[in-house]
């Protein structure tokens, strides 16, 4: 069926269907639903070669999840803890603003130019990139193609040295600093000084400001840092057991732990139980994202809570606004954080009695 054959059944002229399929706001609401309803009986599908050509958008945007890390693992992203349940939301609430989604991984960097090619070969309106690596050269080219663009976990000041603060890009990030001070603070009121950091990649802006508030933190309350209880996991959970490990074997044995990650945490407690460590007996754990997996473990996890939802929410309707005004102007958000405390976190057996350290929740606040 062709828009004409639409307009003959609806009794209205070809160019009122066109502005209806296109959501033109000078549509009269009884033709509207009069069009709309020859559409849904006959199940029309406009033609989307014929809307580019026209210069109208294709009502699709593209989510591109990048992790060069995962690429040799079978399962790849889609049962992790943080993108499953990120791509989940900004699909439905995509598919709810009356937007498809197309998803790409990119696990090379060579895969950067399929977001490239989206937007080149107009199979898409605008895009929306989220990953644990970032490659400021491939991103940079990406956003010079002036495309609506909404990039989770970058820096906007770093974007704006590198001159990538356009108009047409937007940065959605999450207050990373203060969950991860909060995290810290936390073990500290409970009485832990030797407290290890179990670091994500510094490559990416989440990953340094974890890092930044783990060392923040212990100067805060006057405990020394010392460079060795800091252990590269990657952001996964297998280096993570390795550096565990490897850090356990040498005869180190913190009181506390405090992973960048939940992914992390979890390659942490494989690690303790090869070395017959309890949790939180023996020693405390802290993760971060609070990915749906912490509240099921046992112990369940004690956690930094990223909004994701909200995260992907608010990406999908950046992109879709960005795309249909066709032009915007820069900006960034961030959202906040909240420690939510489980089982996993305990107070030190023995507190060193010089010890004054406190935090305004308290030292009695359970783990």
């Amino acid at each position: 069926m062709r828009s004409e054959d639409i307009a003959r059944l609806a009794g209205v002229s070809r160019s009122t269907v066109s502005r209806v399929i296109n959501q033109y706001p000078n549509v009269p609401e009884e033709t509207r639903r009069k069009v709309m309803k020859v559409i849904e009986e006959h199940h029309y599908e406009p033609n989307t070669n014929a809307r580019v050509l026209a210069g109208k958008g294709t009502d699709t945007i593209g989510l591109f999840v990048i992790s060069t890390a995962e690429k040799t693992r079978g399962n790849r992203i889609y049962q992790n803890n943080y993108f499953a349940p990120f791509v989940d939301a900004l699909v439905d609430t995509a598919n709810a603003l009356g937007y498809y989604v197309l998803i790409h991984t990119v696990y090379s960097e060579e895969d950067f130019q399929k977001i490239r090619q989206a937007f080149s070969q107009k199979r898409i309106d605008g895009g929306v990139i989220v990953g644990t690596q970032k490659n400021l050269e491939e991103i940079r080219s990406i956003v010079q193609l002036g495309e609506p663009l909404v990039l989770i976990d970058y820096d906007p000041a770093e974007l704006a040295r590198h001159h990538m603060d356009n108009n047409t890009v937007a940065v959605i990030n999450t207050k990373d600093f203060a969950g991860g001070s909060e995290a810290v603070a936390h073990l500290i009121a409970l009485g832990h000084r030797e407290i290890a950091f179990i670091s994500g990649r510094l490559n990416t802006h989440s990953g340094r400001e974890r890092l930044r508030a783990y060392e923040s933190a212990l100067e805060e309350h006057g405990i020394p840092l010392r460079k060795e209880l800091v252990l590269d996991g990657d952001f996964r959970r297998g280096p993570a057991c390795r550096a565990v490990t490897e850090f356990l074997a040498a005869g180190e044995r913190p009181t506390a732990f405090f992973a960048a990650n939940d992914e992390m945490a979890l390659g942490a407690l494989d690690a303790f139980r090869d070395f017959g460590l309890r949790v939180p007996e023996d020693v405390s754990l802290i993760g971060f994202d609070d990915s749906p997996i912490a509240s099921r473990l046992t112990p369940a996890l004690t956690s930094v809570r990223l909004p994701i939802a909200e995260m992907s929410q608010t990406a999908a309707e950046t992109v879709v606004a960005m795309c249909r005004k066709r032009s915007a102007s820069f900006s960034a958000v961030s959202f906040p954080t909240r420690l939510v405390v489980r089982e996993s976190c305990a107070k030190r057996a023995e507190v060193p009695a010089d010890s004054s350290a406190s935090t305004d929740d308290g030292s009695d606040v359970p783990g």
